[in-house]
């Protein structure tokens, strides 16, 4: 085992010591002094957290905290735009629901006319044609593919016909 593997598995070799998995690590520690030292700081290190303890807050720490709060909301921000920027940052986002909701309604309405071609309505005195004057136009943009239907069925015919019924 080499010194970088070593180090990264010293953590391992504190939080559990008898695991065995840290029988390489411990090995390479009795012949590397180095990585024995590196253990003895980490452990020196986690003793000092073992002993250290947090220190209670003040008695009137919420209450500051609570000055401080309205002392910060009360006073009024240099301009226009830190009064936006406040607003935006610091807001429910009530006053925006209004605003976002007829805004959707708007895309669903564009995006839901675009989806059923009502954007191609045509819109004024223009007649409309028939049912029959659509099919004709149809078969006129469809005659290449008429015609090629037409040599198909004309070679099939005369694949049938010279062959000789017996």
């Amino acid at each position: 085992m080499n010194c970088r593997d070593c180090q990264s598995a010293l953590p391992d070799l504190l939080l559990d010591p008898s695991a065995p998995s840290n029988t390489t690590t411990r090995a390479h520690i009795d012949t590397c002094a180095e990585c024995r030292q590196e253990l003895a700081e980490l452990q020196a290190t986690m003793s000092l957290l073992d002993a250290w303890e947090a220190p209670e807050p003040s008695a009137y720490f919420d209450q500051k905290l609570a000055v401080r709060l309205r002392e910060e909301q009360e006073k009024a921000p240099a301009g226009w735009f830190e009064r936006l920027r406040t607003r935006l940052l610091f807001n429910t986002g009530r006053q925006f629901r209004p605003a976002l909701a007829g805004a959707l309604a708007l895309v669903l309405l564009v995006g839901g006319g675009t989806f059923a071609n009502l954007s191609s309505l045509h819109l004024g005195n223009t007649p409309q044609a028939s049912a029959t004057v659509d099919d004709l136009e149809i078969l006129d943009r469809n005659d290449q593919a008429l015609q090629t239907m037409d040599l198909l069925l004309d070679d099939a015919t005369d694949d049938a016909s010279a062959v000789p019924a017996t």
